[in-house]
């Protein structure tokens, strides 16, 4: 029979049809991807009360119930609003503040929200500045991963449950940036991201100094006896000269680049360098431009679609992004509703080129890319191959990602910092999702794969692509550090961390990028390959085997591995497999769960027993598994109960 209601007009009777090849597979899947954007925009324009009037309005012009207005305009008064802008009918404009002295990459935005206030004010609106809880990615401990899920929980709660009618989400450090989108996807009010903008450049003598990659640079050499602990120091804190997240492509970067290219910043923003006059500018017209998002009803649903993140990860190959990007986007993915997994990161990402010649996968650093273009100007060579799946999807100042594109100037002048799609820094350059025996699931970041690796383990000539060494496996980076030195490995042994994951650590720690032990640094050994079911850090040009699932704490493989293990590593395969019979699989097995599991350290705070419980793997975003069926709250209910 035909469809109860057709698919773009479709008359045919599809309920019994045999698919009977890859084309018609194809065929069904734009067909339901298009009936799937259908009901978003249904989804998008249904209405919940009057929409004629703002949310905030639910709070302060309650013509059923006076005196409740005055129960929630009384405080707002007392330092310095008056009834009258409270009461006029313009948008309240929420200001989610992360900067703080304990979150230092993202402290700029104190006097960045000034600015964005302005803004606000100019459009007609009314801010209201308000503190998140703070993520700062090298000072918190065990890890700041801990901290993303607990923001977003946070700020979902203040968007609900305050009179906001739009919100300016302040990013910057790694996990701000997922964690205010996450919330800004559940809530589904208008929303905007306003990095805080990469730090200058480091410079040691003639070198760049690229943040947190300069970190293991000098791990390395001072592990090797090359530099002493004053040179130690002196190189690593070099890399952070200014106000301002890091400022190579590491997480932080990676991600407001990820918010420009999924349209939820505005077109040229995530690149600024912080101290530029131009950041300060952009923050006047992220003002300007919440207030007409409001007045417009332009919330994140209308712009994170399936093909807003489909451009992100082809975005996040041509930028050379971070390893965490995977975890975060699929999180926002969850949140708002669409299917993501990293078979689309391995499908749609790894056949595109590295294009921006930014460290760890290249040479040059933000300030430089800042000036070649930045972001639009990747999308614009993208586009100009006909390579960036879906210029049309719609962004946050109601263009098209191929409309800003075009006014953002297009391709590059700096063919250094930028390289032409055909002329590119490295071919097939995006994530491998890797599967096997010893995990379900992990990833590989294959930009960053060096000639000395690729020479030592990539190009056997009988075998490309593959390799097969001994293990040695270390249960955390305490054990790490305490056996690297005694340990059995060779320039051809295969690094194992385990108990590093979101259940493990907890909360997935950047602890898998583990250098050789000093005796081969001293021979020039640089690249050991690395695997772990925790993370690494952005920064890092280390091409390890990432985020395991399921990890050694919920009962994954790597908790049977032991040192002298065989593994075979096939690119080409997408496959990582011990190298034992499954009969000594399930032995093991047996054997562990004997003993009781595998098990890292006790809760320490109520918080991370909360988050154990409830957290999910890292292959799908580490998101808090009940967090998810709470979806365009703002839509199911126009405000929340009196609370007098």
């Amino acid at each position: 029979m035909a469809c109860e209601i057709p698919c773009n007009g479709c008359s045919k009777e599809c309920g019994d049809r045999p698919v009977a090849d890859m084309e018609d597979y194809a065929a069904e899947l734009r067909q339901l991807r298009a009936r799937s954007k259908e009901l978003e925009q249904l989804i998008s324009r249904s209405k919940v009360g009057d929409q004629s009037r703002l949310r905030s309005e639910e709070w302060f012009n309650r013509d059923d119930e006076y005196g409740l207005s005055l129960v929630y305009m009384d405080r707002y008064l007392n330092f310095g609003l008056t009834k009258e802008e409270l009461m006029s009918k313009k948008p309240i404009i929420g200001i989610a503040q992360t900067g703080s002295d304990i979150a230092p990459c993202n402290r700029h935005h104190l006097i960045l929200a000034k600015r964005v206030r302005e803004g606000i004010r100019t459009a007609g609106g009314v801010a209201l500045e308000f503190p998140t809880h703070p993520i700062q990615e090298s000072g918190r401990r065990p890890s700041p991963t801990l901290d993303r899920n607990l923001l977003y929980l946070a700020l979902v709660e203040i968007l609900h449950g305050y009179p906001l009618d739009g919100i300016v989400l302040l990013t910057g450090c790694d996990k701000t940036t997922p964690a205010c989108l996450m919330a800004a996807a559940s809530m589904n009010i208008p929303a905007i991201c306003l990095n805080v903008g990469p730090m200058l450049n480091g410079w040691l003598d003639n070198d760049r100094i690229g943040t947190g990659t300069i970190m293991w640079k000098a791990r390395e050499l001072h592990a090797a006896g090359e530099i002493t602990t004053d040179g130690y120091i002196d190189m690593v804190t070099k890399g952070s000269p200014s106000v301002g997240h890091c400022n190579t492509m590491g997480t932080a970067s990676t991600m407001n680049l990820l918010a420009e290219a999924l349209g939820m910043a505005l077109p040229g923003s995530a690149a600024i360098p912080a101290p530029y006059r131009e950041r300060g500018q952009m923050a006047y017209k992220t003002g300007l431009q919440i207030v007409e998002m409001v007045e417009q009803d332009r919330k994140p649903s209308d712009i994170l679609t399936r093909e807003a993140f489909e451009n992100a990860i082809a975005a996040n190959t041509a930028i050379g992004g971070s390893t965490n990007a995977p975890i975060h986007l699929n999180a926002i993915a969850k949140h708002i509703g669409v299917p993501l997994d990293l078979d689309d990161w391995d499908r749609i990402g790894h056949s595109l080129p590295l294009l921006a010649n930014v460290q760890p996968a290249g040479s040059m650093l933000m300030e430089e890319f800042f000036r070649a273009g930045g972001l639009p100007a990747v999308m614009a060579e993208l586009a100009a191959s006909s390579r960036l799946p879906h210029p049309d999807s719609l962004t946050c100042n109601g263009r098209t990602m191929g409309e800003n594109i075009t006014s953002e100037g297009g391709l590059t002048w700096d063919r250094v910092t930028i390289k032409k799609f055909d002329e590119p820094l490295k071919e097939h350059a995006g994530f491998l999702h890797l599967k096997g025996n010893l995990f379900d699931s992990a990833i590989m970041k294959t930009s960053v794969i060096s000639p000395q690796f690729r020479k030592e383990f990539l190009e056997n000539p009988n075998d490309p692509n593959t390799f097969e060494c001994p293990v040695a496996v270390f249960d955390g980076p305490e054990d790490y550090s305490r056996r690297l030195e005694t340990a059995p490995i060779t320039a051809r042994t295969i690094l194992v961390m385990r108990g590093v994951g979101p259940l493990g650590f907890p909360g997935a720690a950047e602890v898998v990028n583990m250098h050789a032990p000093g005796h081969l640094l001293k021979q020039g050994v640089r690249d050991l390959p690395c695997i772990g079911d925790g993370r690494q850090s952005g920064t890092s040009g280390c091409p390890s085997i990432l985020n395991a699932t399921p990890e050694a704490a919920d009962g994954g493989n790597l908790a049977i591995l032991c040192d002298g293990d065989m593994l075979r590593v096939d690119l080409n395969k997408r496959t990582v497999n011990i190298m034992i019979s499954d009969t000594e699989i399930e032995s093991r097995r047996q054997e562990l769960e004997a003993r009781g599991g595998y098990h890292g350290p006790p809760s320490q705070t109520p918080w991370q027993d909360l988050f154990r419980r409830e957290v999910g793997g890292l292959s799908g975003g580490m998101v808090m598994k009940r967090a998810v069926q709470f979806q365009r709250i703002a839509q199911k209910e126009r405000a929340p109960r009196d609370n007098h």
